[in-house]
C-alpha cells in the first residue's frame, strides 16, 4: 500500500521548503476558507457551540494537492466534500483547536495571503485565541466570538441562522442553571447564617449602639 504523505515536500532537516510553503499559501489564497461553524448542541454551557475550521477544496483526481498542504501544515485529514452526491470534490480539514494554534495560526502569519481571504484569516485567528482563553465559556465571550464570525465569509450570506436569532436563543444549559441555582441557594442559606448570628448578637429590640 503507498503511503499518504507525499515525497519532496520538506529539506534535508525535515522541515517544508520555503517554495513549497508559499505555493500553499498561495494555493489556499484561491482554493482555501477560515470558516467559524456554528451548531445547536444542549450539552454545551450556552446551547450554542462556534467550531474553528480550515477548509481547502480540490477536484477529485487532484488529492495530492491536498496531501502537499496537509504535509505542509502537519495536521488535518481528507474526506469527500460531500458524502452520497454528485460532488466529486474532496476537502481537507483542520479543526483540533491545538493544531490550529500551533500550525495553521503560525503558519499563515509567516506566510500571509494576499487577497480579501486575509482578513477572515485576522478573524479566525483572533477567535482562535479567544476560545484558547476561554472566551467561548462566557456569554459576553461567546456574543464577541458570534459577532467576529458573522463578519467573517462575506457577511456570512450563506449561514442559515441570522446572528439575531442566534443570540436570541443563547440560553445556560440544564447543568449550567442547576450549578446557578445551587449557588443562589448557597448564597441565600449564607445570607440566613449571617442574619440569625445578627440576631442572637443583638436580640430583637435592643438598639446596637448602646
Amino acid at each position: 500500500m503507498g503511503s499518504d504523505k507525499p515525497t519532496g515536500a520538506g529539506n534535508q532537516q525535515g522541515r517544508p521548503d520555503e517554495r513549497l510553503c508559499y505555493y500553499v499559501a498561495g494555493f489556499v489564497d484561491g482554493e482555501g476558507s477560515f470558516h467559524v461553524a456554528v451548531q445547536r448542541n444542549p450539552s454545551v454551557r450556552w446551547k450554542w457551540q462556534v467550531i474553528p475550521e480550515f477548509h481547502v477544496s480540490q477536484n477529485d483526481g487532484n488529492q495530492h494537492v491536498l496531501r502537499l498542504v496537509q504535509e505542509v501544515l502537519g495536521c488535518g485529514y481528507i474526506k469527500p466534500n460531500h458524502r452520497n452526491s454528485r460532488d466529486r470534490t474532496y476537502v481537507l480539514v483542520v479543526r483540533d483547536r491545538a493544531n490550529l494554534v500551533a500550525k495553521v495560526v503560525p503558519f499563515f502569519r509567516k506566510h500571509e495571503l494576499l487577497t480579501t481571504k486575509r482578513a477572515d484569516f485576522e478573524s479566525f485567528a483572533l477567535i482562535v485565541e479567544m476560545m484558547t482563553l476561554g472566551e467561548h465559556l462566557k456569554l459576553d465571550g461567546l456574543r464577541r466570538i458570534l459577532g467576529i464570525a458573522f463578519q467573517m465569509n462575506q457577511g456570512g450570506v450563506r449561514r442559515r441562522l441570522s446572528l439575531e436569532d442566534i443570540l436570541a436563543g443563547l440560553e445556560p444549559s440544564e447543568t449550567v442553571r442547576r450549578t446557578l441555582a445551587s449557588e443562589v441557594k448557597i448564597q441565600s442559606e449564607l445570607h440566613g447564617d449571617m442574619q440569625s448570628q445578627a440576631e442572637m448578637i443583638w436580640p430583637s429590640g435592643t438598639d446596637a449602639r448602646e
